[in-house]
């Protein structure tokens, strides 16, 4: 992806973690509003469902952070498969990863900023191809998810979210 579109990426990443943070964007895109709706949702799955296995992961630092997040995310596209249901994923464990470093921290002063960063840099090195082949975030995101089509998008999320589950089954 080029630099506007890493960009674009980091957007999304940041405005997903104040929507965490419960600090929302001036003006989100509708990309960046979708997404918080359904990464959200998912997010509260995957904290729900994980939670025996969330609670013995040491989250004290943005580089455990990544540490985990990378091997989460290696995990979870092992296969090759690429999706939008895998995608919101990615922005979802991000927002687990921020409220469990939020938590943790050992230093008071962590910019959570950089966890945005390095998922920006995930979604773009490992699905900015399929992304771009399959409508990009306004023209095929935004379409997949928009509200109006929310019973199918809802199912298929949920079919996600086991497929996430099963696969940290295997990472613990």
């Amino acid at each position: 992806m080029a630099d506007g579109e890493f960009g674009f990426v980091l957007t999304l990443a940041q405005d997903y973690m104040g929507h965490v943070l419960q600090v929302p964007p001036p003006q989100p895109s509708r990309a960046s509003e979708v997404l918080q709706g359904v990464a959200s949702s998912v997010q509260g799955e995957v904290e729900e469902k994980l939670r025996p296995w969330l609670d013995t992961v040491s989250v004290v630092s943005v580089d455990a952070a990544r540490t985990v997040f990378q091997q989460v995310m290696e995990k979870e596209f092992e296969d090759g498969v690429v999706n939008w249901g895998r995608i919101v994923t990615v922005f979802a464990f991000e927002g687990v990863l921020l409220k469990k470093l939020l938590r943790e921290r050992a230093a008071p002063d962590v910019d959570a900023r950089t966890v945005s960063h390095f998922v920006a840099e995930f979604v773009v090195r490992h699905t900015g191809e399929w992304i771009r082949q399959n409508g990009g975030w306004e023209n095929g995101f935004v379409r997949k998810f928009e509200p109006k089509s929310g019973w199918l998008t809802f199912l298929e999320v949920t079919g996600k979210i086991c497929e996430i589950l099963s696969l940290l089954k295997h990472y613990c």
